[in-house]
């Protein structure tokens, strides 16, 4: 446009020539609307501060808890123009598997579960390994088990926990891994009526909710963290669990979190018929 004005053409012709609408070139946002996207600009740099792992979409969720009636596009806009967004990462190119049908896809809360390890170091170097178990239904994170070491008999002590407060799962999916397939697990699993389901080996995408909670329970907690001790590593990783349990919104569930989810499920269910023939 300036080009063209150092050229003596009318605001008309240089509209027409840019294919823009004469009332959008001369469009002049308000005071009170540019007030407004200040203020939202404030509440959005508030929510980075807090979980800078979000992107726009969780941050417009957690306006939309608050109360707040936003557009998610204005949102969008506002967190680009705050220079808000994540770095991209490039995308390794590699060969996709074979997609391979879910055995045992669950269909109702606490019918699979999920357990695997994940590993991580306190400040002085001493090694960390988290037991992480996770319905596959709902996404809920069952528990997190920090410790410096776990064995196949901490594992059953988990369980057997778990077991007692939700009751026992139907199958249970895991790695190969030595804790898993020890003879005493399994022997204890089968006295609870458990069936085990084991991943192919090199194959954790058979495993994905798992791997899924892996991956938030690195980039938002893990990697975030600087544990002194086992003691300091497990106050946060159970804070966390929480957390993501109970505030945390996630997209494949309708932007509602894991408990939320359970109970909308819950409430669709429907009501057991009674026979008051043997009343």
């Amino acid at each position: 446009m300036t080009v063209l004005l150092k050229h003596g053409l009318s605001q008309r012709r240089r509209c027409a020539l840019c294919h823009i609408s004469r009332s959008s070139f001369s469009y002049r946002p308000s005071t009170s609307k540019v007030r407004r996207d200040h203020l939202l600009g404030q509440c959005l740099k508030s929510i980075a501060r807090k979980r800078p792992r979000f992107g726009y979409r969780r941050a417009w969720d957690a306006l939309r808890r608050q109360g707040h009636h936003i557009n998610p596009k204005r949102v969008r806009r506002i967190w680009r123009k705050e220079g808000l967004n994540l770095p991209q990462r490039r995308p390794r190119k590699r060969r996709r598997p074979e997609p391979v049908p879910r055995p045992h896809a669950a269909t109702r809360p606490h019918q699979v579960w999920a357990y695997d390890f994940v590993q991580d170091k306190c400040n002085q170097g001493h090694a960390l390994r988290f037991l992480t178990i996770t319905d596959e239904f709902t996404r809920q994170s069952l528990a997190v088990v920090a410790a410096t070491s776990i064995r196949s008999p901490d594992v059953i002590n988990v369980l057997r926990r778990l077991f007692e407060e939700h009751g026992a799962p139907q199958y249970l999916r895991s790695d190969n891994g030595p804790e898993f397939v020890s003879k005493a697990v399994r022997t204890w699993l089968k006295e609870q009526g458990v069936q085990t389901v084991y991943i192919e080996p090199g194959c954790p995408w058979q495993n994905g909710f798992a791997e899924s909670f892996h991956s938030r329970f690195r980039d938002e907690c893990l990697n975030r963290e600087w544990f002194h001790n086992v003691r300091e590593a497990r106050v946060l990783v159970e804070s966390f669990r929480r957390y993501y349990n109970q505030e945390r919104p996630h997209s494949s569930l309708g932007y509602m979190t894991p408990l939320e989810f359970q109970a909308k499920w819950q409430k669709q269910q429907p009501l057991p018929v009674v026979n008051l023939a043997r009343f």
